[in-house]
């Protein structure tokens, strides 16, 4: 069974999909708690339109996958300000680019099998040359979020009151959809563009209801990741013709699941042990996390009032 992890492109695949977890997991925190999960569904999407063209053009799909996904999150930030407008800007981009990718197929009169590969992944055929760009990458995206940390978590918490200390609120939700722009980019690799949700969405998702404190529940997210796709490929190379993004969503949500409908009672457990707190009333079991968050923020909105 664990003979199989002695080939070349078995270890090409855990080495590149645990790169992109690690930064999906991270990224997908901010997405959720910015309420951008919307825009991590039809990035994706919206780069398979661009790899059409590419292909039509007679370049490289992985060049018009990322072209088109940083220009939907550029347009998506611009045209998108307000929460209403953002998710009806991500859908007109979105179906617009959608029709972009059937007419580039339609045009295109060979076979687009790397177009459709990047549909559903194709992660077990990733070179070595494949492996350190995606390490580079994914070592560049952490960077760009490690140091926007403070006042991306800010503003993603509070955004009136970090405009008003000074945090370019605007210019930051830019930088983070070209940030999910590029991971949406680097995961489609490994999941494919149509199950990208799993590695932006699942381990974060599942983090935040286990632990409240933001830096924990990234923690928490990049091992359940790396967990999900490591295992993911394992099970994958050892069955015969089933894919890598089936068993890697199938964790995901097998994970999930039991968390999501345990998570009520450790949630409702921190409620009761503020009852006997003497500070007043004492929050509803669903407010305990977010007012450990607020605290969290406030800690965070001081510091970057000091620090101007």
């Amino acid at each position: 069974m664990f003979d199989i992890l002695q080939y070349s492109f078995i270890q090409n695949a855990l080495l590149a999909g645990s790169c992109v977890a690690v930064v999906a997991a991270v990224a997908g925190y901010f997405m959720i708690i910015r309420g951008l999960t919307f825009a991590g569904h039809a990035l994706p999407n919206i780069g398979f339109a661009g790899a059409a063209g590419a292909v039509l053009l007679g370049l490289d799909p992985v060049i018009g996958l990322f072209t088109f996904t940083i220009g939907a999150g550029i347009g998506i930030s611009l045209l998108g300000k307000r929460v209403g407008e953002r998710d009806t800007s991500i859908a007109i981009i979105m179906t617009f680019a959608l029709g972009l990718g059937l007419l580039f197929l339609s045009l295109y009169s060979g076979f687009a099998e790397r177009v459709y590969s990047i549909l559903f992944g194709q992660i077990v055929g990733i070179s070595h040359a494949d492996v350190l760009i995606t390490a580079i990458s994914s070592v560049l995206m952490l960077g760009v979020l490690l140091a926007l940390f403070r006042p991306l978590l800010f503003s993603s918490f509070d955004p009136e009151v970090a405009e008003a200390r000074g945090v370019p609120v605007r210019l930051l939700a830019m930088v983070f959809l070209i940030v999910i722009a590029i991971t949406v980019s680097l995961a489609v690799q490994v999941v494919g563009a149509l199950l990208v949700f799993t590695l932006l969405v699942g381990p974060a998702a599942t983090a935040i209801r286990i632990v409240q404190r933001p830096l924990w529940a990234i923690v928490i997210a990049i091992m359940l990741g790396v967990s999900y796709t490591c295992l993911g490929i394992f099970i994958a190379a050892n069955s015969i013709y089933l894919p890598v993004s089936f068993f890697i969503a199938a964790i995901s949500f097998g994970v999930y699941l039991p968390v999501r409908l345990l998570s009520p009672l450790w949630i409702g457990r921190r409620a009761r042990k503020s009852i006997t707190s003497p500070q007043g009333p004492s929050p509803a079991p669903g407010q305990a996390g977010d007012q450990e968050q607020s605290a969290e923020v406030k800690a965070i909105g001081r510091a970057q009032g000091t620090s101007r």
